[in-house]
């Protein structure tokens, strides 16, 4: 696929309403998934189950963003199909990380090589399986339902049909700047919030940070185009490092159960005496990235908001 279609989002204006910036974002990530799918479908690259699951991270966070404007009642369905979706993709991207970003980024440097070997063929193994569930997935009536009842919602406007509210109405009808300022500036304060006592924060309560930022962004992708350039990059940057540090560090968190999952009914002593290396190498790894964690959380937020500062007029 080419870089066009890695494209962030939709470029949104200020005669936008905020009902027809809804639909623009929700119909391009919606696309985005189609494309992505026929690829995860594939199983041949990596991107095609991660493309597809950020896309429904996306339409799903816009769902949230625009909950004051459209009630959840009306959303909520599509919520959870998409989030069924991108669960049952979970594993497959799961063992795609663990095998292109964990075991080759490590080959060669564990001085076990035959356990090497035999836990790459074990994971490719398990990820083949994964795969199977994805296609199952895809080719399922349900996936099928979702997209074919999902684009006609899209089409019809779903959103502005029905007994919807007239306060709803009178949001989903004002120009989208001011409805962005609002997201914009709750998502910071939520993150900021989260990640008050980052300096004592456990795995656990690092994720959830993680998820926050993961709000702010896509976020931030949304509007973005609102807004003058000036600043919006250093702000993106800052974020982007941020997330950077907070994703290796889950990643070596939730190695544990996900090695556990990969090793299941395996006796072979070679492989297990090499999987307990790997963790023991991501570990030292985990302590390493932590040391850049509390430099990034401070450039992030001491960042200027360029929203509020540097305005279109």
């Amino acid at each position: 696929m080419n870089s066009a279609a890695k494209s962030k989002g939709v470029s949104l204006q200020d005669r936008h309403s905020t009902g027809e910036a809804f639909g623009l974002i929700m119909r391009f990530n919606f696309d985005m998934l189609q494309q992505w799918a026929s690829i995860a479908h594939d199983g041949k690259d990596i991107e095609g189950v991660h493309q597809a699951r950020v896309s429904l991270r996306r339409m799903r966070s816009a769902l949230g963003l625009f909950r004051k404007a459209i009630p959840r009642e009306i959303t909520a369905p599509w919520g959870e199909e998409m989030r069924w979706i991108a669960t049952a993709m979970g594993a497959a991207r799961d063992l795609d990380v663990f095998i292109h970003e964990g075991l080759k980024a490590m080959s060669g440097r564990i001085p076990l090589e035959s356990g090497e070997k035999k836990l790459l063929a074990l994971a490719e193994q398990r990820r083949a399986e994964a795969y199977i569930e994805v296609r199952t997935l895809l080719e399922s009536e349900r996936y099928r339902a979702f997209t074919n009842n999902f684009a006609q919602w899209l089409d019809e406007k779903g959103w502005m049909q029905g007994d919807l509210p007239e306060a709803n109405r009178v949001r989903m009808a004002k120009t989208i700047r001011r409805y962005a300022l609002s997201v914009l500036g709750k998502r910071m304060g939520s993150t900021l919030a989260y990640g008050d006592q980052i300096t004592t924060m456990n795995s656990t309560e690092l994720h959830a940070l993680r998820i926050e930022c993961k709000k702010l962004r896509y976020a931030f992708e949304f509007f973005q185009p609102l807004f003058v350039e000036k600043g919006m990059q250093n702000f993106s940057l800052y974020l982007k490092g941020l997330q950077d540090v907070l994703g290796v560090m889950n990643d070596v968190s939730v190695m544990p159960g996900l090695m556990e999952k990969i090793l299941a009914g395996s006796t072979d002593l070679e492989t297990l005496q090499y999987a307990g290396a790997v963790i023991g190498w991501r570990s030292r790894q985990y302590e390493e990235v932590r040391g850049h964690l509390i430099p990034r959380w401070n450039e992030f937020s001491s960042a200027s908001l360029p929203w509020m500062i540097h305005r279109k007029k």
